[in-house]
Parts: C-alpha cells; structure tokens; sequence
C-alpha cells in the first residue's frame, strides 16, 4: 500500500489493484503543475468527499482524460454523469462499493457541500468521509469534518488502522483536535494530517498532533513522496 499526498486534501492511494485518486485538487498552491502527469498515471477511480472547489476542482478534467470513473454521493455525481457525460459510481452513507479487489464504505461527516453557481451556492449532495479496505488493513479518510461521537462507531464497525485526518483548523478539526478525536475513538497505528498547509489561515505543522498521539506513527506528508504502508 503506497499514498502519495497531492497537496491540501489529495492523494494518490495505491492499494491492491487500484490506484485512486482522492479529491485532486491539483491547482492547489503546494503542488507542482508540471508533476500533474506523475500524479495522474495509471489511476483507476476517483473519489470525492465533498463538492468544495478544493477538492473537486479537477475531477472532471481528470476523469475525462483518463476514462475512469468517479465515486462519491449519488446526487454530485449523478449531476456530473448528466452533465459532464463521466462515468459515475453513486452511493450513500453506509453503502459500500467494490471498485476491483477494494472495498470502499461512505461514513458520515459534519461539514457542508457546495460549488459556486451564478446565484450563490449550488447543492453539491452531503460530505462524507470513507472507509477504503484492502490487502488487510483498512484506512479512514475523515474528509472534511469536526469531531463527531459517530467516531466511534466508524473503529467498531470497520477498525481502521490508518487515518488520513483533515486537520487544518478554520474550516476543519484542527491538529488539536484531530488528536481528540483519534485518541477517544480510534486505535490507529498511522496517521497522515491533511488539509493544513495549503494557505496562512490553516495550521502549518503537526506538533499537535503528533503531542497528542503517543506511540502512533504521525506522519507530515510531503507532495508525492510516497508513505509505503
């Protein structure tokens, strides 16, 4: 199992015979564009948590030009397939899909879901965090999110060993609280802090988190350098 992260809340996610990308958001301010090419190859399915421009931004570009599909809440990519002609996996919360031998399940989160439309706001489905499992082992991906008491349902119900957790602050948990939140709830062996970084309003380092979790392996990630797992 390899990830890559893509800057802000992307990454690559290589894990048994999928290659997924998740929310690219590859005009972010941390990433390379002449890497766009190393970030993309080879990808199989894209995954979305939410319809916020930094994490969807180049999903449809991407799914176009490679020919695969996009996962995530029904009505976002229904209106995508309707729209954009991409090929579309729509699900909902405690729905699980197979894409190959990798078992994705959509979990809750606490945020809010949208794009820019010419009146204001555009309904984009809800945000959701996932569970992605494979060659054993079992990753959270909280998208973006606060901490939630469903926390602790997600470790009885699916036990992930690794946490890909938004920790920014501002808009998300921040590092503190991303601490909270993994050390109440979960038994994670890795964590790898997202969505900080990317402007000055957002956390620029994982002290906090790192101070909080013990014993786990906290893990700042650096743009496509590969966290083998």
């Amino acid at each position: 199992m390899r990830l890559s992260w893509l800057g802000h809340s992307g990454f690559r996610i290589e894990i048994e015979d999928q290659v997924i990308l998740l929310d690219p958001w590859l005009g972010n301010p941390l990433f390379d564009a002449a890497r766009r090419g190393e970030a993309i190859a080879g990808a199989t399915r894209i995954l979305i948590t939410h319809g916020h421009f930094d994490h969807i931004a180049d999903t449809v570009a991407i799914a176009q030009e490679l020919a695969i599909p996009v996962v995530g809440i029904f009505d976002m990519i229904t209106f995508w397939e309707q729209k954009h002609g991409v090929t579309g996996i729509g699900f909902n919360k405690g729905g699980t899909v197979r894409l190959g031998n990798v078992a994705v399940t959509m979990v809750n989160a606490t945020h809010s879901s949208s794009w820019a439309g010419p009146d204001g706001p555009v309904y984009a489905g809800t945000e959701s965090g996932y569970m992605i499992a494979g060659e054993g082992r079992t990753i959270y991906v909280s998208g973006d999110t606060d901490v939630m008491a469903d926390m602790a349902l997600f470790e009885e119900l699916h036990h992930p060993e690794i946490g890909i957790l938004c920790a920014g602050g501002h808009f998300t948990m921040d590092m503190k609280r991303a601490g909270f939140a993994a050390k109440k709830f979960f038994h994670f062996r890795t964590v790898v802090p997202c969505h900080y970084r990317t402007f000055p309003l957002l956390e620029q380092n994982a002290d906090a988190l790192k101070a909080a979790l013990p014993g786990v392996d906290v893990i700042e990630p650096e743009i496509l350098q590969p966290i083998e797992l």
